[in-house]
């Protein structure tokens, strides 16, 4: 892909979190993904980042490239462990937590499954289409063999804003364009 910054978008108005390197909890790696999420912006992608951690170190780290890839499974959440699996020589991410956004979709709440990952935190909850409480609860299936750990809700707020913000320009683009054509077939 090519990232020459004149293909770049500029407009996004969230700037990027710099979280202390002294408390590397939760907020501070969900920081680390919504910054991916940033990156898709710019990228005219949308705005959902991920990053895995291993033993309190960032070992994956990606945001969507649905459409610059044209891949639908080019999810921030599967590139993301595609690296780690890669970084750890091991497809098992048992002892690793992602940090991902948005509530993760069936395919990379499954993806979570089979990859064994121990824990995932997200930001906010997708009551349509998320997999792991919001729409379905994936994890809680008995017949799985492996369980993840759910944690939603962390930097809720802004990883909420950030998507609205998204959509609400998208929405308003997609009008601006309609009423030129609609005025240009006058």
């Amino acid at each position: 892909m090519d990232d020459t910054p004149s293909l770049l978008r500029d407009d996004c108005p969230f700037e990027p979190v710099y979280p202390s390197q002294l408390e590397r909890g939760d907020e501070f790696f969900m920081a680390q993904a919504f910054n991916q999420a940033l990156q898709a912006w710019r990228h005219d992608e949308v705005p959902i980042g991920a990053v895995i951690a291993h033993n309190g170190q960032v070992i994956a780290s990606a945001f969507n490239r649905v459409e610059s890839s044209r891949d639908a499974t080019a999810h921030a959440e599967m590139l993301a462990i595609t690296q780690a699996a890669n970084t750890l020589g091991d497809w098992r991410l048992n002892h690793c937590t992602l940090y991902v956004t948005k509530e993760p979709c069936p395919m990379c709440s499954g993806a979570s499954v089979m990859a064994r990952v121990g824990r995932v935190v997200f930001g906010v909850e997708d009551p349509k289409m998320g997999c792991l409480g919001g729409a379905y609860a994936l994890e809680k299936l008995p017949q799985l063999n492996h369980r993840v750990e759910v944690t939603a809700g962390v930097m809720r707020e802004q990883c909420h804003a950030l998507l609205q913000a998204f959509f609400e320009l998208k929405r308003a683009q997609a009008k601006q364009c309609k009423d030129k054509i609609g005025d240009a077939s006058l």
